[in-house]
């Protein structure tokens, strides 16, 4: 992999399991929704020399020697990140999402105030205020949900637990939520009880960067994100927000508050990223990734499943499979053999624990970035439901498998990797 061979010489055993790990992203179509394909240019950048510098601190206010370059890099980067997103201020050191998140509760909050967010049940994210993660432990969170006809976000609810509660930060943003959240109605409720508006845009970040989905920059006091998953950028986290004293203090508590030292190679890889988003290519990119989710809804739902909320806004499809009489879990090891990759995925009000599930979730962005149409995705709908009606039947699992095959065959992953 570009640098690949050469490891082979220093370190058998990672280069047989890195090789088949690429082998498995050739041959199966990987609806993962917070995964993605990077570019060649991302894999390099990240693979750099500049892993061998530690630079705490940022751009002009380090607390080590000879971070000329690795300054000109983030400052790079941050730049970047405010072009590409409309915002005046951006922090590009986040490890993760859940950094990046952690690290704004940890500017603007103290242990113990109160957070509104959305719940894991509704498809909300662990770090909005699960109780059993850090932002449920250390702050005194509550949750909204789904309209249960509409399975969407009620902002009526929303508005009247926020009267209630009364949170210092309200959060929104979602791990599994289909449908376009209204940043402004958020923001309106945010303003009328006090709060502090953060939106966690990390699956829909590649989304708002390529204008296929609108933007919570002018409307959210701090807006997080990781910098993979639909922005196809590497693993890692990042921030933007235009008030420079939520900047300040966020800062400050990535760095001494929060983490050490950034990883230079990972934000040279961000850098790179936050270029290509600002390609116009990268825009036809995004409206392809909403276009393929919605064919890919299709096919599943003329297949006979049933999608929650009745479809998608943007590049992921729940999939209630209760109608079926299949769990998530078995139908994710049911669609893994014939080269589908999903992950299980509570449904709304699950009844069932969270390692078995009612449900599926099927995102669209890699199979985009990898040369998928929405003719093909309606196709891989229509694989899903047919192998899922059908898992007893050996004769048609064979024949789905057969149709993978032949349509990755048309869609070459990294060709020139040998």
């Amino acid at each position: 992999m570009f640098f690949l061979d050469e490891l082979a010489k220093y370190d058998k055993e990672i280069y047989d399991a890195t090789c088949l790990e690429l082998q498995r992203q050739r041959d199966n179509i990987e609806l993962i929704a917070s995964e993605n394909i990077v570019s060649k240019a991302v894999l390099l950048a990240a693979g750099t020399i500049l892993t061998n510098k530690y630079a705490e601190g940022y751009p002009g206010k380090r607390y080590y020697g000879g971070c000329a370059n690795v300054d000109t890099i983030e400052t790079i980067a941050r730049n970047r990140a405010c072009e590409v997103f409309g915002a005046k201020y951006a922090n590009v050191q986040p490890h993760s999402g859940v950094c990046a998140n952690s690290a704004a509760y940890f500017a603007l909050l103290d242990p113990g105030a109160i957070i509104l967010g959305m719940s894991l049940s509704a498809g909300g994210h662990l770090s909005h205020g699960a109780k059993f993660s850090l932002s449920g432990r250390f702050y005194d969170a509550h949750s909204y949900g789904l309209n249960p006809e509409t399975e969407r976000i009620d902002m009526d609810e929303v508005r009247a637990i926020a009267r209630e509660v009364k949170p210092d930060l309200i959060v929104a943003g979602a791990s599994a939520y289909p449908r376009i959240i209204d940043f402004e109605a958020f923001a309106d409720i945010a303003h009328e009880v006090g709060a502090y508006l953060m939106v966690d845009m990390a699956h829909i970040a590649g989304l708002v960067a390529g204008g296929a989905h609108p933007s919570p920059v002018p409307h959210a006091d701090i807006v997080t994100s990781t910098s993979h998953k639909t922005l196809r950028g590497p693993r890692g986290g990042f921030m933007v927000t235009n008030n420079e004293e939520i900047y300040d203090k966020y800062n400050k508590a990535v760095f001494p508050g929060w983490q050490g030292g950034p990883l230079m190679h990972v934000i040279a890889a961000k850098a790179v990223a936050f270029g290509e988003a600002a390609q116009p290519s990268f825009s036809e990119y995004a409206h392809a990734v909403v276009e393929n989710a919605a064919a890919l809804g299709e096919g599943l739902v003329e297949g006979g499943l049933r999608l929650v909320s009745g479809g998608t806004d943007n590049h992921l499809c729940l999939v209630d499979l209760t109608p079926a009489g299949i769990t998530g879990k078995e139908a994710e090891e049911l669609l893994e053999p014939l080269g589908i990759t999903t992950n299980k995925n509570a449904i709304p009000n699950d009844p069932l624990p969270s390692s078995i599930t009612s449900g599926v979730r099927v995102g669209s962005a890699t199979i985009t970035s990898r040369g998928f149409d929405a003719d093909e995705a309606r196709g891989i709908g229509g694989f899903i439901a047919r192998a899922i009606f059908n898992r007893d039947d050996r004769t048609v699992l064979e024949g789905v498998a057969r149709e993978v095959h032949d349509m990755l065959e048309a869609h070459p992953l990294y060709p020139e990797i040998a």
